[in-house]
């Protein structure tokens, strides 16, 4: 299982339940890397789509916390626990942790790689991510070079993760 995400340069990811900033080369890149596979995320990410409908073109499975919480065209389940025996599922398929910070902390040790488009900036936020840079378990594997948007800079970097837990 792998992860992806954009931070800032505080390795924040959100702000009252909305990305930072949009970056069409970034969304094209989540679109290339995650279109056919499976995608893990939360019920307030969800919340977050267009419609709240789940990405077409991939298998989407939404934790929540709510038993009685259904979503069209989904699996939802209902703890860590749940999903990890979901996933057993899909052993042949990629898996894509997709947010939101709660789902992003809970599903760390259990990622391989983490695709993380960081921003050179800083915004102001309320969901952070991790700081891969100061994880020991984590180093950086893979750098783009400098990308721009409008007066905006930001790298695709690619983390890998030394002590992955099995699911």
């Amino acid at each position: 299982m792998d992860l992806i995400v954009a931070v800032d340069n505080n390795w924040a990811i959100g702000n009252k339940g909305d990305l930072l900033v949009s970056i069409p080369a970034d969304h094209k890149f989540f679109r290339t890397v995650t279109m056919g596979n499976v995608v893990v995320l939360g019920r307030k990410t969800l919340a977050g789509f267009p419609n709240q409908q789940p990405l077409k073109g991939r298998d989407n499975i939404i934790l929540s916390k709510d038993p009685e919480y259904k979503v069209k065209d989904a699996t939802v389940v209902h703890s860590i626990d749940e999903l990890l025996e979901e996933l057993k599922k899909y052993k042949d398929r990629e898996i894509f942790v997709i947010g939101g910070g709660t789902i992003y902390e809970q599903l760390l040790p259990y990622c391989k790689y983490a695709h993380v488009t960081k921003i050179d900036y800083k915004y102001e936020a309320d969901t952070y991510f991790p700081n891969l840079d100061e994880l020991d378990n984590w180093r950086l594997v893979g750098d783009s070079e400098e990308q721009t948007y409008f007066d905006l800079l930001y790298y695709f970097n690619k983390y890998e993760n030394t002590n992955v837990k099995e699911l």
